[in-house]
């Protein structure tokens, strides 16, 4: 045989001769199926690792009505997306948990037109076995997409507009609270906020969690703007709350991106920071550690966030009750406040 001559890989045929078992016996214990007995099962997986065999993915389908894809469905078109240090995150949590299965990850796109059309033929012709959706902003066309797909589908973060029957989310409510509570703790009383994206349930849910402490602490929310969750919009609004309250001694941003723009345009205006303005952000990102001075944030594990997505979707795949889940938040205290 010329040494460049592809090898020939064996069939379920040779596989299920080698184990001393039928074909269709060989094929059930192959993809998982129950009622194989535990020597049968054996003897298969041994046969398939003394051949080298590699089971056709079609032929596998169609044997388990499953394609071993999952999707990871984002409601954003910039693909820059996934070198955000959230997102990248997130995908970390996720290959984690995908590592001991069988399962592989598409990743979509679907915030445009041309990319809800094609996640819509990807669930209508049963593409993947599962969904995870993230990203969602206001009544999302995602959620009816996925709804009418009638697939396993799990969210990462609450929409807006409804409450599904599967998520994963942090405690963003809670994690805001406990930053503007810090503040008041530390005498601050004119407190600002630079909100997320006000059509997200994140943006909403960090801007209450903020309006509860100033109000149970007595004080009036004292100013919001709306930022989008990266630097430049972090900036963008610190100069708006510079101008319209400028006498400001905190400041609570949504994400840890944001507070990093507010305290470069701080820094700029010849404020002191913790000195004259404290700030503290949210996510505990690798920025927070290296801006200047350190950022006191808002910690969630957003690694633990993406792998508790797919360990729920793996269950609902399998047929597994699962219920919905909210990480706990903790405040992280550095010299930003």
């Amino acid at each position: 045989m010329a040494a460049d001559t592809p090898r020939r890989q064996p069939t379920l045929d040779e596989v299920a001769e080698r184990a001393g078992v039928s074909r269709s016996a060989a094929s059930r214990a192959i993809n998982k199926a129950p009622h194989v007995s535990r020597a049968t099962r054996a003897a298969v997986e041994r046969a398939v690792k003394e051949l080298g065999y590699q089971p056709n993915r079609t032929a596998r389908a169609l044997a388990t009505q499953q394609t071993g894809i999952v999707a990871l469905a984002v409601s954003h078109d910039a693909p820059e997306l996934f070198a955000d240090p959230f997102f990248a995150q997130v995908i970390v949590g996720v290959s984690a948990a995908l590592e001991d299965t069988e399962l592989h990850l598409v990743l979509c796109l679907a915030s445009s037109g041309r990319g809800q059309t094609r996640l819509t033929n990807l669930l209508r012709t049963r593409g993947v076995d599962g969904i995870m959706l993230m990203a969602l902003r206001g009544d999302d066309p995602l959620t009816r997409i996925v709804r009418q797909a009638g697939l396993p589908a799990v969210y990462g973060g609450r929409p807006l507009t409804f409450e599904p029957q599967w998520y994963v989310d942090s405690d963003n409510v809670g994690g805001a609270r406990l930053a503007t509570e810090h503040l008041i703790g530390l005498g601050r009383t004119r407190i600002v906020t630079i909100t997320g994206q006000t059509g997200t349930e994140v943006g909403e849910a960090r801007y209450r969690g903020y309006r509860e402490a100033m109000i149970m602490a007595g004080l009036i929310p004292y100013g919001m703007t709306e930022g989008d969750f990266t630097e430049a919009g972090g900036a963008a609004a610190m100069k708006t709350l510079l101008d319209s309250h400028p006498d400001l001694d905190a400041v609570v941003a949504a994400n840890d991106n944001m507070a990093a723009g507010a305290l470069r345009v701080l820094a700029e205006s010849g404020r002191s920071v913790p000195a004259d303005v404290a700030v503290v952000g949210f996510d505990d990102l690798d920025i927070a550690e290296r801006t200047q001075p350190p950022l006191t944030t808002v910690h969630q594990s957003i690694q633990a966030l993406g792998k508790e997505m797919t360990r729920m979707l793996i269950d609902l795949i399998a047929g597994r009750e699962r219920t919905s889940l909210i990480l706990p938040t903790r405040l992280v205290v550095r010299d930003s406040a």
